[in-house]
């Protein structure tokens, strides 16, 4: 079953695309919860966590180095953000499509809630 996610990946709904490679895609949150709120996918299709493969070792790495590379290029890396990967209905996971959130731009608090 396609998600959100699936159809901006295949260009069908529009988004503010930060950055895209051939495994990788990161855009802006429809609904940021913070100055600066972005999401890091996979384009490969991987429900959660739970079903990340041991061959999807560096498709996971890579979506780390994203993160890292876009938090330089906004110029939060030295003030810092967050990541935040969600699983499953009590993790707060409503897509169902393996996405990170990078969250940035004020003073988060600990615990998040």
């Amino acid at each position: 079953m396609d998600t959100i996610f699936t159809k901006i990946i295949n260009k069908e709904l529009n988004s503010n695309i930060i950055f895209e490679d051939d495994h990788i895609l990161a855009f802006e949150d429809v609904n940021p919860c913070a100055p600066i709120h972005f999401l890091i996918i996979p384009k490969k299709k991987i429900r959660s966590i739970n079903e990340i493969s041991e061959n999807d070792s560096n498709l996971i790495g890579k979506m780390f180095i994203v993160a890292r590379d876009i938090a330089k290029k906004k110029k939060i890396a030295k003030d810092g953000y967050r990541l935040v990967i969600n699983c499953n209905e009590n993790g707060g996971q409503t897509v169902y499509h393996l996405h990170m959130h990078m969250i940035a731009g004020k003073k988060l608090n600990w615990p998040p809630g």
